[in-house]
């Protein structure tokens, strides 16, 4: 009588192996694109919420724009110096891979600050994003690849 065992060949689980590493390797790039896609998007929204945030506090305090983003943060009882207008970590300037960098004009001659500029830069280029977003007291939202956007680059 001859005894026939059950299972793989080492070919057969070679051969699976290797087709297993072919579909991860294509996947792979896959999902960091979209994973770059997903920060690029969360970047716009911040930005969004952030000019939304800047304006609220301009008409709310009649001061004009804050100095800081540090002034849109979390309070209990909403002052110029915490308006409870963004989340604690947009107020932060990093959230999802980007970082913010807000800057506010000049002061007018009434000491309140009209316009300011702001910019979401991925924190590790190709990792995090691939561009660079800008917007301003406009609210356009514009985009650079390789360099801070600005407000000549091409809109959203």
């Amino acid at each position: 009588m001859q005894f026939r065992q059950k299972g793989f060949s080492l070919v057969e689980v070679v051969a699976m192996v290797v087709v297993v590493l072919i579909i991860a390797a294509l996947a792979i790039p896959f999902l960091l694109t979209s994973k770059m896609t997903s920060a690029e998007t969360a970047a716009v929204g911040s930005l969004r919420t952030l000019s939304t945030a800047l304006g609220t506090y301009s008409s709310q305090y009649n001061t004009g724009y804050p100095s800081a983003l540090r002034q849109l943060a979390p309070a209990q009882h909403p002052s110029p110096a915490a308006a409870d207008l963004t989340d604690g970590l947009l107020a932060s300037g990093v959230k999802s891979g980007y970082s913010f960098v807000y800057v506010p004009g000049p002061r007018d001659a009434h000491g309140a600050i009209t316009t300011f500029t702001l910019n979401a830069n991925p924190a590790v280029p190709g990792q995090t994003g691939s561009r660079d977003f800008f917007t301003d007291q406009t609210g356009v939202i514009t985009f650079a690849y390789g360099h801070p956007a600005g407000a000549s680059d091409v809109p959203l």
